[in-house]
């Protein structure tokens, strides 16, 4: 997906959020769609302090480029733009491994399930360490 053409790109993203609504398994069928990002280290486009300064998905895709923080904005605007997970609560934490000096954004699903703590499966929210330092909290709304 992420080596097609701009339009392209965007016809296979609204492509998943059709696919999730009828999916067995929608969370983990998010996962393994941004797997696969052209993933680039300290992409600075995006503030996650900010917001409001933040491009839209459909800008993001175009621009192509992801990093943890830019692939966890998307795992979450791809669920709030399902009819099944549009009315959810869609929060970004970033969470901070003191210990092993990690950072880590995860994306949690009414506070049940954690997207973009592992790179390849959805983890129950219950299962990430209590340890790691909050950094950051973010509620994402439905992109218009």
């Amino acid at each position: 997906m992420f080596t097609l053409e701009v339009e392209d790109r965007l016809s296979a993203w609204s492509d998943l959020r059709k696919h999730l609504d009828l999916s067995n398994d929608p969370l983990q069928d998010v996962v393994t769609f941004w797997s696969d990002i052209p993933f680039t280290p300290h992409n600075h486009n995006i503030d996650p302090y900010y917001q409001e300064s933040w491009p839209t998905p459909w800008e993001i895709i175009a621009d192509n480029r992801y990093d943890d923080f830019t692939r966890a904005i998307m795992i979450g605007y791809t669920l709030l733009l399902t009819e099944q997970y549009k009315n959810s609560d869609v929060q970004i934490k970033t969470l901070i491994d003191t210990e092993f000096k990690r950072l880590y954004n995860v994306v949690y699903v009414d506070d049940t399930w954690a997207l973009n703590y592992d790179d390849n499966k959805v983890v129950s929210a219950n299962n990430i360490p209590t340890l790691y330092r909050l950094e950051n909290l973010i509620g994402l709304k439905r992109p218009r």
